[in-house]
Order: C-alpha cells, then structure tokens, then sequence
C-alpha cells in the first residue's frame, strides 16, 4: 500500500468509525511513522478535490465519500497481494481454520457487520510477515484458482480492519458478488458520509 493510501486510511477511519474529523497533518505523520512531507502531499491531494478544508493548524474532513473513492480508484489490490493458494474447504470452513488474524474483503464485512450479502468463495486477509509464514505453512501452496488470499498488512485495526478498507478492497475485486457487498457497505456507509 502505497503512503498517501496510510494517510487516507487514516483520515478515514477517524472520521468513519471515530467521528473525528478534525486532524493535524503532525498527527498522521506520528502516528503512521511516516514523513511530515509524505501527508503534505496527501493532503493536498484530498485538498484539491475538496474532500478537506484545510485551516491554520488542522485540516477539516468536509466529504468522506470523495475520500474513499479516490482511495478506492487509486487502489490496487493485485500488487499488495503477497500469498494466494487453493484450499479444499468452503470460504467458512478457511474462516474458521484462522485465527487471530486480519480478515478483509467478504470476511471482513461478514464479521463486522453480522451479515453476508451473498456467497461467496474466496478469504481475503491481512498478514504481517510472521502471519504470512505461519500462514503458509498451514496452507501450502497448491495449484488451482485461488480462494485464500494473504494481502501485505498495514497497521492494526482488529479482527477485519477499517470500513473504509473493506470498501475500497471490495471496490477492487471481480467477482459478481463483490458488488452485492459493496452496494450493502455503501448503505452503512451513508450515515457516515
């Protein structure tokens, strides 16, 4: 995931899942370990496209949904997916067979939400590298199409990551049902807007 992509996590899960939003660019950059210079550019991104209103000392978030689709449209899931094998279990029975671990995509919505829009095949997760070996040692890598898919993981946010991460790798997948969770997600979403 690239920088900017932190930051516009970052911004909007404070504004999403904390109702926060008013932030400082010192903020972001202290707490994603990243350059002051990196979420300047960011920022200025989100500025442009007036999602933000930037003031004397904090920015002010003005339209999430502006925020989340750039994010969305910038994303690219292919390049921050590190591991994919095929697994003879349901998508339910991989989900059961992990544990402490990052769920993304379906599963993420699945958990969060106490709901599945339809079925589906496929586990998405986030894992840190110790994860990742962990994982692939469980889960050797065999031919076939894929259904369990380990993504580069990028901070912590619990058991199925931010709203706004759900969306956006939603947003970015091919499966038919991939747009029925999105269309659900985006009905949650719009109080938040």
């Amino acid at each position: 995931m690239k920088k900017a992509e932190l930051v516009y996590k970052e911004i909007l899960y404070q504004a999403i899942e904390k109702d926060h939003r008013e932030i400082t660019q010192l903020e972001l950059s202290k707490k994603l370990g990243i350059s002051l210079s990196t979420v300047n550019l960011a920022i200025k991104k989100l500025s442009k496209i007036n999602s933000i209103k930037v003031e004397k000392m904090k920015f002010r978030i003005i339209d999430v949904r502006k925020i989340i689709y750039l994010w969305a449209s910038e994303r690219n899931l292919e390049k921050d997916t590190v591991y994919k094998t095929r697994i003879e279990m349901s998508a339910k029975e991989i989900e059961r067979n992990l544990s402490d671990i990052t769920f993304a995509a379906y599963s993420a919505y699945k958990f969060k939400f106490e709901d599945v829009p339809a079925d589906y095949s496929e586990v998405y997760v986030y894992a840190s590298e110790n994860e990742l070996k962990e994982l692939k040692k469980r889960f050797p890598d065999k031919k076939g199409k894929a259904n369990l898919f380990a993504l580069k993981k990028s901070g912590d946010y619990g058991k199925t990551d931010t709203m706004a991460q759900i969306f956006v790798d939603l947003w970015n997948l091919k499966d038919w049902y991939a747009s029925e969770f999105l269309k659900a997600l985006e009905k949650k979403l719009e109080e938040k807007w």
